[in-house]
This record gives structure tokens, C-alpha cells and sequence, in this order.
């Protein structure tokens, strides 16, 4: 773990073991140096993935909504597409998201009704932005600052779509190896709800 890391930032270490490879005739000395040069290219190949090959791997889901239409429709919407979060679209705008948290801390404890209030009067607009063009380890970086679950991704100023905590976990995990920094990586998936996660 702690080698992948510092070899993102050394790549010279990689080319040291793939030498070490070709020049030993220890059999053990070259199985470990092989595996060693594998995980090291692994690991930097994925830490160039930048944000649209994240949106472009995402299973298509039809989950936007418009800023007035109903938090009770939001939350049948939510049921329906199984997702935490709706983009609210007004046209080709963005206007922001709506997640379960919106309901619980706009509604609920401000004590509104889902069959009255709308979208817009609840849903978040003020989330980190992200550039397509960006890496996943600027994204995870983000969320780490912002205390958030969710990027806003941008192309040139036109809304791309939405990275979450989950799509940069499920890239780390599909690639076998630690992609980001591993204590970054732990406090992303421990913090607790009193640190205003949305």
C-alpha cells in the first residue's frame, strides 16, 4: 500500500523493478520485483483516470427532477430509481441536487410538509465543482475537504453529471490496489453524520 503510494510520486521505483527483473537469475528476486512493477503500473495508470471516464462507466439512470415539483414526488422518484440523490434540471440548467438529507433536515426537522414544499425550496445548490478533465484523486481530495458525498462535474461550464463517494470507492476497489492515500481514504468512509455529510 504504503510503496504504490509513494511510487505514484517516484516513478523511477518502477523502472527499478522491472530492471531488477530482467538482471536477476533469483527466481524469487524477479517473481517479487515482477509483481512489484505490475502493481506499481497498475496503480498509476489509475490515478490518471480522470472524471469523465468516471461519468462515462456510470450505469445510466434516468433521476432528474424539476425545482417545482413536489418533495413527496422527490421521494417516490428516490424509492424508484434506488439512487441517495436527483439532479434538479430546470430545461438544460442545473439548479442542484436533492438527496434524502435535504428531506430530513428541510422538511423534517424544519417541520414542512413533503405534499407542499418543493424541490426548490429544499434541494442543496452550494456543492464542490469539478472540471471532466480532473483527476478521481482531485475528486476524493475534494470530497475530503468539503465534507461532502457528492461533486458537481463541469465541462467548459455545461453540467456533466454527479461523482459520488461510492463511483471513486468502487474505482479503487475494481482496481485492486490503493489508488488515493489510505488515511485520506479511511476518514472519507468513517466520518460520522455530525461532520455535515451530504
Amino acid at each position: 500500500m504504503f510503496l504504490c503510494a509513494y511510487v505514484v510520486q517516484n516513478p523511477k521505483l518502477a523502472v527499478a523493478a522491472r530492471l531488477v527483473f530482467l538482471s536477476s537469475e533469483n527466481e524469487l528476486v524477479k517473481c517479487t520485483s515482477l509483481r512489484i512493477f505490475c502493481d506499481i503500473y497498475e496503480v498509476k495508470l489509475f490515478a490518471m483516470i480522470q472524471v469523465k471516464e468516471i461519468l462515462d462507466r456510470k450505469k445510466k439512470t434516468f433521476n432528474v427532477i424539476k425545482p417545482d415539483d413536489l418533495v413527496i414526488d422527490a421521494l417516490t422518484m428516490l424509492n424508484s430509481v434506488n439512487l441517495s440523490y436527483l439532479i434538479v434540471m430546470e430545461g438544460d440548467q442545473f439548479k442542484g441536487i436533492f438527496c434524502e438529507r435535504d428531506y430530513c433536515r428541510n422538511v423534517i426537522l424544519k417541520g414542512r410538509s413533503s405534499k407542499t414544499s418543493t424541490v426548490n425550496e429544499v434541494m442543496t445548490t452550494d456543492l464542490p465543482v469539478v472540471e471532466i478533465s480532473d483527476t478521481a484523486e482531485h475528486c476524493m481530495n475534494t470530497l475530503n475537504l468539503h465534507k461532502t458525498r457528492y461533486v458537481l462535474a463541469f465541462d467548459n461550464g455545461r453540467f456533466a453529471g454527479v461523482i459520488t463517494i461510492h463511483d471513486l470507492l468502487r474505482q479503487v476497489l475494481s482496481n485492486r490496489e490503493e489508488v488515493f492515500d489510505h488515511s485520506m481514504a479511511e476518514r472519507l468512509i468513517s466520518q460520522e453524520e455530525g461532520e455535515k455529510i451530504f
